[in-house]
């Protein structure tokens, strides 16, 4: 079996305070839902904010696969190839 694509995870607004300020990880994963499990394994703290407690992505949150929003695609279970950029936002509201 090949070694599961290496993609980049950017992480926006105050979410960067769940892993050490970082705004991009590196994750190798065959789907969205894989690079969450990765980050649930090496970044604990910022996984418990973007998933409940039964894996699903918080409400509040837009999960990309470059440019696309995964709900107009396969979910967390959209395919992710080599280079691909996992953009994880935090909705924003105001008047």
């Amino acid at each position: 079996m090949c070694p599961a694509p290496t993609g980049t995870v950017h992480v926006y607004g105050q979410l960067r305070e769940y892993c050490a300020g970082a705004s991009q990880l590196s994750v190798s994963a065959r789907t969205v839902r894989a690079a969450l499990e990765d980050l649930e394994r090496s970044q604990s703290a910022l996984y418990r904010n973007l998933c409940d407690e039964t894996g699903k992505v918080r409400r509040h949150l837009n999960v990309f696969v470059n440019t696309d929003n995964v709900r107009d695609l396969d979910g967390i279970d959209t395919t992710l190839t080599a280079g691909d950029v996992v953009t994880i936002l935090p909705a924003v509201s105001g008047g």
